[in-house]
């Protein structure tokens, strides 16, 4: 099987490590920046110069880009993907996105699932993310398991028959990063401001069974350090997804996430971009 994959940040470097480690996939690799392709000089992947080159012959094309727009770009707007061929999206780019990527997926003949994933750089190097396969075809969404398994808790693969329902899902999990990293930070600062030092107020919310200390157990030791550069999930990323969130949740009221977009826009403004999205506490 001849795959092209689209996009070779952080997470899609990691995803395609896995995929060189299964000799039956043929892989052709494409990102918009040389820089990223180094990493896989001397690889059995080849690398193709432009998008329209790299999807030349592929009977599976994964994409895993920053966004909406750049799906856009990239496929929408001129890659020429061939009739019959299964086209694999895991950018995050919410339900509107996922519908028009559909409907062009259609026009063209090319079976289209959306299968974004939930989790950052360490589930993806232990092959332990969440995935979320969505599609209007059965069949399509099947062999798109087969490849997406890869990199996948098997436990948590959740198929939907509608690609907007997979992208909203990945929403709807992201949100709890961008709330509870909010939560987090303004737990820390009740508790400084009633008299706890930061390292009792964290002990606090990561007890087990406390309604914080998932988060806690991810970024505590983070918030402690005030060290952001360790990047498993960006600020960046995270703010274009709660800005599609809220985009989607127009009209209603979200006063928690609206905060945290807040916090990610000063992290941002702040130059903290590329750094993780922890930053958000500073």
């Amino acid at each position: 099987m001849r795959i092209a994959f689209l996009g070779l940040g952080r997470m899609g470097s990691e995803l395609v490590r896995h995929l060189l480690d299964e000799e039956s996939y043929d892989l052709v690799l494409w990102n918009r920046t040389m820089a990223a392709w180094e990493v896989f000089a001397g690889t059995r992947a080849q690398i193709a110069s432009t998008a329209e080159e790299a999807v030349q012959g592929a009977d599976v094309v994964i994409t895993c880009l920053f966004g909406p727009d750049a799906v856009r770009q990239v496929v929408l707007w001129g890659t020429p993907i061939a009739e019959g061929t299964l086209w694999i999206d895991i950018t995050t780019v919410g339900p509107r996105m996922a519908v028009e990527c559909d409907q062009w997926a259609s026009q063209h003949g090319v079976d289209y699932v959306h299968a974004p994933v939930l989790g950052s750089l360490g589930p993806a190097k232990a092959r332990d993310l969440g995935v979320l396969i969505g599609g209007e075809s059965a069949d399509a969404r099947s062999r798109a398991r087969q490849i997406v398994k890869i990199w996948a808790d098997p436990e948590r693969i959740l198929e939907y028959d509608d690609p907007a329902k997979a992208a909203t899902g990945k929403l709807v999990v992201n949100y709890g990063l961008a709330v509870g990293m909010q939560a987090l930070v303004e737990a820390v600062r009740v508790g400084e401001a009633g008299g706890l030092t930061q390292d009792e107020a964290l002990q606090l919310v990561g007890l087990p069974k406390t309604p914080l200390s998932v988060i806690a157990g991810m970024k505590g030791a983070v918030l402690k350090s005030h060290d952001y550069t360790d990047t498993q999930f960006s600020t960046n990323l995270l703010a274009k997804d709660v800005d599609l969130m809220l985009g989607l949740a127009e009209g209603q009221a979200v006063p928690a996430l609206t905060a945290a977009f807040a916090a990610l826009e000063h992290a941002r403004r702040s130059g903290h971009g590329e750094d993780d999205f922890s930053s958000m506490a500073g």
